[in-house]
């Protein structure tokens, strides 16, 4: 990796120097834009609507309209008199409980490196914060922009993630929410009974990228066949409705039904009395719930062994 920015925290009358690198990357396939006909790079040309001349991004100012029309041109000059927290130092502001940050302020994500021969101040700070399960509020300024963020601890290396304004996160109010009845207490039992069915700890190594990894493939696909285009492939034949899943209550039941199937499969492997144990739960709700709205009980179908994914 390589840092980006350099400075210190400020931590009371203590400067912990640190280097910042960028803590994820984009995995996604990039491509270029070409003329379909044949094939040729297409290339973008800043022209000025007034003298109809190329401009040289050099030559390129910011400009501000106002809804009333009025627009400004500031150049580079004119930012530079504007107040920024000091360009290399990570100034800590106050330190809060870590579950008080509401996780949709999050923004971007580096990683502090110590940037110093002895870096026991660094150690000390990171110790301290993971101790008390704080997190720090600092102002961050990256490219001319002064950002407040958050600075924790993720395997003994401080974090800095940057926060949004609180005027920048959206105000979630939707019409189609008003006035909606409550679930019914047969409708929340079931559905917690299907959570609690799916339930296990969070291995995000089990996860994978399916579209990327079948872009890939069918790039390699055209790269193999030597035409610079993707072979022809049968279109898969559409999945018909059900038409069995009528309401709501039906959909959680079939839900039950099929992750009964899943969590019986796997647990017998591991522990045979676990899986009888949330199979008999899941059958249990489902034929409470299916009598308290008259829903006729279906047979649980015949257990079939998991297959394991390629």
């Amino acid at each position: 990796m390589r840092a980006i920015w350099k400075g210190s925290i400020a931590f009371g009358l203590v400067n912990v120097p640190v280097k910042v690198y960028t803590a994820t990357e984009d995995h996604d396939i990039r491509f270029h834009q070409v003329h379909a006909k044949d094939g040729g790079r297409i290339k973008y040309d800043r022209v000025c609507t007034v003298c109809e001349k190329s401009v040289q991004y050099a030559d390129i100012d910011k400009a501000y309209e106002s809804p009333e029309g009025d627009k400004i041109i500031l150049t580079d000059q004119d930012f530079a008199k504007l107040p920024a927290a000091e360009k290399h130092e990570i100034p800590v502001l106050q330190f809060v409980p870590s579950d008080q940050i509401d996780p949709i302020l999050f923004d971007k994500s580096y990683y502090l490196e110590p940037d110093s021969n002895t870096p026991k101040a660094y150690v000390l700070l990171a110790t301290t914060l993971e101790d008390i399960d704080r997190t720090a509020l600092v102002h961050f300024t990256l490219r001319q922009k002064t950002r407040l963020a958050a600075l924790r601890v993720r395997d003994g290396v401080l974090v800095l993630q940057t926060l949004l304004w609180p005027d920048e996160v959206r105000a979630a109010e939707f019409e189609s929410l008003d006035g909606v009845a409550a679930p019914k207490p047969q409708e929340i039992k079931m559905a917690e009974t299907l959570v609690e069915s799916m339930s296990d700890d969070f291995d995000p190594s089990e996860y994978t990228d399916e579209y990327q990894l079948e872009l890939e493939r069918l790039l390699n696909e055209a790269i193999a066949s030597g035409t610079g285009k993707v072979p022809a492939q049968p279109e898969a034949e559409p999945a018909e409705m059900d038409a069995e899943v009528v309401d709501l209550v039906a959909a959680l039941q079939r839900s039950l039904e099929a992750s009964g199937r899943r969590t019986g499969t796997s647990s017998q492997s591991s522990d045979g009395q676990d899986g009888a144990k949330k199979a008999a739960s899941a059958k249990k709700a489902t034929e409470a719930a299916a009598k308290s709205t008259d829903q006729p009980v279906k047979k649980p179908a015949k257990k079939t062994p998991a297959r394991k994914g390629a």
